[in-house]
Formats: C-alpha cells, structure tokens, sequence
C-alpha cells in the first residue's frame, strides 16, 4: 500500500489512499465521517434517491484498511452515521460486519454532530480521546496536537490544463484534519474562507488515491 508518512507532534503517522490515518505505533487506525445509512436517511425524508450501497462500499474500504494495517484499536472521528439512530435502519449484513470489525479491537465512536449520542452497537462513546501527544475530537478547537474531522476537507487544483478536485487531510503545526472517509459524502474546499482561516498559511493538504502526496494547502 502507498502511504505518505509524517510526523505530527512526535507521533509518527501515515496518510492513507482512502482517506484513513494509521499510527503504527499504537496499532491505530483513525477515520472521520463515514456518514454510514446516508442513503436510507435521504430515502426516509424524500430527498435524493441514492443507490443504497454506500455503507457496504465504506465498509468494504474499512475492512481492507484494517487488514492491510492490522490495527488493534480504532477511532471513529464522529459523524460514523448520518443521523442519531440511523443504525438501527441499517441492513442487517450491514450491522453485521460492523460487529465483526469491532472483534478483537479496542473501538471508540468519537460523538459527532450527526450522532451526538450514544450508538446502538458495540465500542465506547467518547466526546474526544487523548492518546499519547494527540488528543482526537470531531470538531477543530483551539487545542495543541489536535486530530478532527467534520469539514471533508478538498483540495482543488490544476493539472495539465484541466481542474481537479481530491479530499484531503489538512495539516498545519497545530492540527490535523482528516478527509470524509464515506462514500457519497460531499466535501469543503481547502481555499474557502472557513478552512484558510482555520488553517496557518504554511499548512499542507494531503491528496488522497493510489499515491497519497503532500503539497502546499490550496487557497
């Protein structure tokens, strides 16, 4: 597997293609906003008729990463699901096999604000986890050595005369924010006004796919 590595306030990490983050060191494996039952939710409120399939293709990522990393302790960075309750809606293959991921591994469901409260399945319910140096939380705050979510960070730029978009994390001395790890969820762009004030001008976007790669945040 392709990976970027880097080192963010001694912690030694990995971008992955997918979008992922892997802390080998603490056998760690970092996701943020699956939005899992997206597509069961829209259904339900007669929005956007989605193929109902994006869960199995997140889970599907997920369980691929998990093998290829072997991580025995997982952090979902809030937003796992699209809506408080959805779980219970979902398929029951679908609940499952995330049970059967949960197997074996330390997992924490960080409490995002689309799922703000406790989930129906197995693992903790946190508001944030500090592991080491790094403290993870669904939302960017203040905090030194912060790991998030919640923006689906995109970064937008040109390549050989034609205008490309790819999620990526963001990273800057303070904090790291992760790329939207769900299938058919949508994305902010790294230029908005929302991210270039939350990010240091020297910040890094790393483009996610086959080759993760860093390059200077988009603006």
């Amino acid at each position: 597997m392709n990976t970027h590595a880097f080192t963010f306030h001694g912690a030694d990490l990995c971008a992955l293609p997918s979008g992922a983050l892997h802390w080998p060191d603490q056998a760690l494996l970092v996701v943020s906003d699956l939005h899992l039952g997206k597509s069961a939710r829209l259904s339900a409120q007669g929005g956007a008729a989605l193929p109902p399939y994006e869960t199995r293709e997140t889970l599907q990522r997920l369980d691929s990463d998990l093998a290829a990393t072997s991580a025995r302790r997982v952090i979902c960075l809030g937003d796992s699901f699209d809506t408080p309750g959805i779980e219970d809606w979902l398929p029951e293959d679908d609940r499952l096999w995330i049970i059967r991921l949960q197997a074996g591994r330390d997992w924490t469901w960080i409490a995002g604000n689309h799922d703000p409260g406790p989930v129906g399945l197995g693992g903790g319910h946190l508001a944030h986890v500090t592991l080491g140096p790094l403290t993870f939380r669904h939302i960017a705050s203040d905090a030194l050595a912060e790991v998030s979510g919640h923006y689906h960070p995109k970064a937008r730029l040109a390549l050989r005369g034609r205008m490309l978009s790819r999620p990526c994390f963001l990273l800057d001395d303070r904090r790291l924010i992760l790329p939207a790890y769900g299938a058919y969820t949508g994305g902010l762009r790294s230029d908005s006004s929302t991210l270039s004030t939350l990010m240091a001008k020297k910040a890094q976007a790393i483009l996610t796919g086959p080759r993760p790669v860093a390059i200077p945040m988009p603006r």
